[in-house]
């Protein structure tokens, strides 16, 4: 194998699982160090300079940060990333002073939002700095979107969105127009924007075309409309009997808050079986605390009802065959089919996307699904002025992925406004920095605690389902918060091999803990990984291979073995072993968009 080439930065950054899985790139060991220093202001404003909304996604990111954890890998559970987000969020002080505010100078430029969710208000916090001057139109009469409208209350309270919506909409330079809903596009391009962007998100249900659908409509209700209606307090009640048809997160944002509404008997039926549901984890343990049964593998077929008054559903039971091409589909059991009583129904098998708006005779292209296309780059769609993101542009995700849109369509939108090459977009700020003390001793906490997940703490369920605003979580205390901090493995805190230095004592192979590090002759990559101290099990993490060494030998050391520790740095006698710390932070538009303190 050729020598590793460290210069490049996504070689360190992949190793940084946590921060490479993040689709907005948050460095999460540098927030969590800070954590544990109780800089929380500090830690607050990193994240803010990623993902924009850290007490909103502290609450209720969809973590893709964890599975991809390196804890996860040595234990059962990876560290509670998500959360300790919360933890800066709720004890940091006043950052009204810190965040950017947009310049006196404005440039000229122009640009119009349609839809005040997490991707246009991303857009609108990255290029108000920059002197433009940003238009939000929303048909609500807040700010926030999805976040304010699907996300219950209990999870989420209002002061958060309000919090930290404030503080984009607050830096200058941006109009909101809430309230005024965007009916033509054609009518917003001939006002003369230099550029437009929409995130409108998927602001559409799906239904069911079944049996009774018409006659029983009246309690029948579309899941992603009637959480906003209650989120409006348009809705404050339910029936007693409720059954909520659908497997992803939104099903368990609507059992959850029918239970706080009236919904003594709340059942959940999905197609799918339990463990293929779209539902995060945490989601479904956290609908099942609350007392609500899963039924799985169950298909409906028809809506029950008495003089126009919903009296059940009728579902047939299923089980799960492969085909001869080795597809899945699901297949009647043969067992009788299964009636459940029920006075309301909550759908929510699915989301997609609306633009009655957008005129088809303007030259933007949509697909066959009735999707804009939009380039999966630089977001910019076939009207070279309009661009799309978020749920709007590929579809229904989830929050991060909105704010990571954001970023990108701001640098594209940024890019066309001064009329430069949307493909030459600007590189991430990358920095190594070693943190050596002493001989032995680091500026990072290297002592591996072997401690297990904490638990976050809940509201007593007798009062959490009294009422649909009371917030469920509490959140870690600085105690627990520190403790927990104290699972993160440091992984940006990268070991670098300097060949030169190394006198192959073989020192280091002697005090790994996780037999990562292998000096051996070269060869190729599945060669190599036959031959290492330890099995090489991950082939998504690079094998971290020397130049050759005096003896002609190379050191391989297998990055998803390394614990980060850095007894193989304390132990080199030479120093051809240093821990340094790596810190990538992704481009934002004309460059980072920087904070005083982060």
């Amino acid at each position: 194998m050729p020598a590793t080439d460290t210069r490049n930065p996504d070689y360190f950054h992949k190793v940084v699982d946590c921060q490479w899985a993040c689709p907005a790139h948050t460095p999460v060991p540098e927030y969590i160090r800070l954590i544990a220093a109780g800089r929380y202001t500090e830690a607050y404003l990193v994240n803010w300079t990623s993902n924009v909304f850290p007490g909103i996604l502290g609450r209720t990111c969809d973590r893709p940060c964890e599975p991809a954890c390196r804890r996860g890998r040595v234990e059962d559970e990876p560290v509670a990333i998500c959360r300790l987000k919360r933890v800066a969020a709720d004890n940091k002080a006043d950052i009204s002073g810190d965040l950017p505010k947009a310049p006196e100078a404005r440039n000229g430029k122009r640009v119009a939002l349609v839809g005040a969710g997490p991707a246009s208000l991303t857009v609108a916090r990255d290029l108000a700095p920059l002197g433009y001057d940003i238009t939000i139109f929303d048909g609500e009469a807040r700010g926030g979107g999805m976040i304010r409208s699907q996300i219950p209350r209990f999870r989420l309270p209002a002061s958060v969105i309000d919090e930290e919506v404030g503080y984009i909409v607050g830096m200058g330079g941006i109009e909101t127009r809430y309230g005024q809903r965007i009916d033509s596009l054609t009518s917003l391009l001939s006002d003369g924007y230099d550029a437009i962007f929409v995130g409108t998100g998927a602001p559409r249900g799906r239904d069911l075309d079944l049996p009774g659908r018409k006659e029983a409509a009246a309690n029948i209700h579309i899941g992603i409309q009637w959480l906003a209606n209650v989120s409006f307090e348009h809705v404050e009640t339910i029936g007693r009997r409720v059954i909520v048809l659908g497997g992803g997160n939104t099903a368990m944002d609507c059992c959850r808050t029918a239970r706080r509404l009236g919904g003594d008997e709340v059942t959940v039926v999905v197609r799918s079986g339990f463990d293929e549901m779209k539902a995060s984890p945490w989601e479904k343990e956290d609908a099942m605390h609350e007392g609500i049964p899963i039924l799985d593998y169950r298909v409906p077929k028809a809506f029950l009802h008495e003089h126009g008054r919903l009296t059940g559903m009728v579902f047939e039971k299923v089980r799960a065959e492969r085909d001869a091409d080795g597809r899945r589909r699901l297949v009647p059991t043969g067992e009788p089919d299964e009636t459940i009583a029920c006075d309301d129904v909550l759908v929510a098998v699915g989301q997609e996307n609306a633009f009655p708006w957008i005129e088809r005779d303007l030259g933007l292209d949509f697909d066959r699904w009735g999707m804009p296309v939009v380039d999966k780059s630089t977001f910019q769609s076939s009207l070279p002025n309009v661009f799309f993101g978020g749920d709007s542009a590929f579809g229904p995700k989830n929050i991060i992925w909105a704010v990571a849109h954001g970023h990108e369509a701001a640098i594209s939108i940024d890019l066309f406004c001064q009329g430069a090459s949307l493909a030459e977009r600007p590189p991430p700020q990358v920095n190594l920095a070693s943190q050596k003390m002493g001989i032995h001793e680091w500026s990072y906490d290297n002592d591996i605690s072997l401690a297990s997940r904490r638990v976050v703490p809940l509201e007593e369920a007798s009062i959490a389902l009294r009422d649909v605003k009371i917030e469920v979580e509490l959140g870690f205390d600085q105690k627990l918060a520190y403790a927990e901090t104290q699972r993160c493995l440091n992984c940006d805190v990268q070991t670098v091999f300097t060949t030169s230095l190394c006198i192959e004592c073989d020192a280091c192979t002697d005090i790994c803990p996780t037999d990562c590090i292998t000096f051996t002759t070269n060869g190729t990559e599945e060669d190599l990984r036959s031959r290492l101290n330890a099995p090489s099990q991950n082939r998504d993490q690079a094998l971290y291979v020397s130049s050759p060494l005096k003896t002609t030998r190379v050191m391989v050391k297998d990055e998803d073995v390394c614990l980060h520790c850095g007894l193989c740095a304390e132990r080199c006698p030479t120093g051809a072993w240093d821990m340094q710390k790596f810190l990538l932070e992704m481009s934002h538009a004309a460059g980072r968009v920087g904070c005083a303190r982060a």
